[in-house]
């Protein structure tokens, strides 16, 4: 089978800066809702149509086609006090951004007595991808996959 629109992907993947430095790899597959569920990077996603199990892709992706353009202002300094837990660097927490009221994701990346530096870029933010991957696995999506926009059971979400 071919990979097309609401096709379910397991892929095993690689990524790698542009000095090669391996950033990211799977340990087990992963597996996504193919089509424009926002399930994987677009730019990935479009290597991948009608691609079969077996086959391989390596795509380089600029920080706007990845992970974003690093944004200075998502990095600030907090009061340890505004933490209602112990805070160590590599927490990772909610919270939302002062300018678009979006809920972000953010992590410690320093904490220096009452003070905790927390960043809600991206840890790959500003950097040149290189994405490598192989197919594994592809199959048609069921119904309820297909409701929810994303895949259920081994290697996808579980409720």
């Amino acid at each position: 089978m071919q990979i097309a629109k609401n096709s379910v992907v397991t892929l095993h993947y690689e990524m790698f800066d542009v000095e090669g430095k391996l950033l990211d790899k799977t340990e087990e597959p992963i597996a996504y809702l193919h089509g424009g569920y926002d399930n994987i990077l677009p730019l990935v996603e479009e290597a991948l149509e009608g691609k079969t199990v077996g086959d391989t892709i390596e795509v380089t992706m600029e920080a706007d086609d990845a992970f974003g353009e690093y944004e200075p202002e998502l990095v600030r300094q907090e009061e340890r006090s505004v933490f209602p837990m112990p805070v160590e660097v590599g927490l990772m927490f909610e919270g939302e951004d002062d300018a678009t009221g979006e809920v972000l994701l953010f992590r410690v990346t320093e904490v220096d007595g009452d003070k905790v530096t927390v960043d809600g870029n991206h840890p790959f933010a500003g950097m040149t991808i290189v994405f490598k991957a192989s197919v594994s696995e592809v199959r048609a999506a069921s119904a309820e996959e297909l409701a929810h926009g994303h895949v259920h059971g081994p290697h996808g979400h579980h409720h």
